[in-house]
């Protein structure tokens, strides 16, 4: 990966988060399953964090399409609706490549 790539910062953070859950782990006294248990939730907590931007963009589009498909808007205020709502979308989610 480079650092060209839209989503190396994504990356570098979830890495960060396993090696710190690796690293905190490997101090501590419990069972092994209890290490890894801690690294598993590590990589969980950073990949929610780092896809909540995504979750929120879908949340609104969804609900933009439910009021369109609703019939109750005109073509023109349908179109403008969607507009606004790709124009207010976070840039996190505006490149193609989410992985």
């Amino acid at each position: 990966m480079t650092k060209t790539d839209p989503n190396a910062d994504r990356y570098i953070t979830i890495a960060r988060a396993c090696l710190k859950a690796i690293n905190d782990t490997a101090a501590d006294s419990g069972t092994r399953e209890q290490k890894i248990q801690a690294v598993y939730e590590a990589i969980d907590k950073a990949f929610q964090a780092e896809f909540e931007d995504y979750r929120q963009a879908v949340a609104v589009m969804g609900t933009v399409l439910e009021r369109i498909a609703s019939g109750q808007l005109d073509s023109e205020a349908a179109a403008n609706l969607a507009r606004k709502t790709l124009d207010q979308q976070p840039q996190t989610t505006r490149n193609d490549q989410i992985h």
